[in-house]
């Protein structure tokens, strides 16, 4: 696994309220951003994406720590990857150093391919492959403009 961070994701309540938030603070959505699922913005060479509470659960197969949510956060830390194949690689890593394996990769609604594991401490990590984002030499992200 490279050393590096693509996305933070966080669980929102609200996903149009903490969007408004964001773009209060002068921050520009990306036309990455899917309406009324998810909104992301470029920092860097990282993005911020805000993804439903609920969803960002279910889709990390995790219940929560909130009380509707049982043991989970609210957050999750992505690493995109170059291929549906180096996906399945770096979680196969991840587990042999420990990890545990919370979702096995598959297609996603978003035309990439994902899974999820838990670090040692529990955080959620993704691991996505999204053919609509790029990642040059560095493993820098950039959105679409």
């Amino acid at each position: 696994m490279e050393q590096r961070l693509s996305i933070i994701t966080l669980g929102v309540r609200d996903l149009s309220v903490a969007k408004a938030f964001y773009e209060k603070l002068g921050w520009r959505a990306s036309p990455a951003s899917v309406d009324g699922q998810m909104a992301v913005f470029q920092l860097g060479g990282i993005a911020l994406m805000l993804f439903g509470l609920k969803h960002l659960a279910d889709d990390a197969n995790s219940k929560g720590r909130l009380p509707e949510l049982g043991d989970f956060g609210g957050i999750a830390i992505a690493h995109n990857a170059r291929s549906k194949e180096q996906v399945d690689a770096v979680l196969e890593q991840a587990v042999a150093a420990g990890a545990t394996l919370l979702k096995p990769a598959e297609d996603v609604f978003w035309g990439g391919y994902s899974g999820y594991f838990a670090d040692p401490d529990g955080h959620p990590w993704e691991v996505a492959w999204n053919p609509h984002w790029d990642l040059d030499d560095t493993g820098a992200l950039t959105l679409p403009n």
